[in-house]
């Protein structure tokens, strides 16, 4: 019999969050607007002024410009965790723009979950106690 064969893909580990190191939680932001639509003045002068500072605070980041022809701004956050978040930017002032894109760049990316459904949790102790195969009796042969 012939020991079990190892695939590459079984010898990766994948990247985590511990003492030794950090991974940021977003990888890639991308911006989209319209070079005509009013709605993306804003975003336009954003882009010209804070963009290569927010750029060289954030070197972990992607940072992607894209036109948008005929469509409302937006701005697009890529995380590690394989999702995205899409937020509008019409018609936000500079400051509030910047206020959404460092929500993105805070942000982990997970779906938001609601508070209102907590599980419950129980201040006493089970009804049968607490089981645990080291505690139990050995049985006997």
């Amino acid at each position: 019999m012939s020991a079990p064969r190892l695939l590459r893909a079984q010898l990766r580990s994948k990247p985590a969050n511990g003492h030794v190191a950090f991974i940021p939680h977003i990888r890639k932001l991308v911006f989209e607007y319209c070079d005509k639509w009013p709605s993306s003045a804003h975003t336009r002068s954003f882009l010209l002024t804070r963009l290569q500072s927010l750029a060289r605070q954030n070197p972990h980041v992607e940072v992607v410009v894209k036109q948008r022809h005929h469509k409302e701004p937006i701005v697009r956050g890529f995380y590690a965790n394989s999702r995205d978040k899409v937020i509008p930017l019409n018609s936000l002032e500079v400051s509030a723009i910047q206020r959404k894109v460092d929500l993105l760049l805070d942000s982990s990316g997970a779906k938001i979950k609601p508070l209102k459904r907590r599980t419950v949790e129980s201040t006493t102790e089970a009804t049968r106690g607490i089981w645990s195969g080291l505690h139990a009796d050995r049985p006997s042969i």
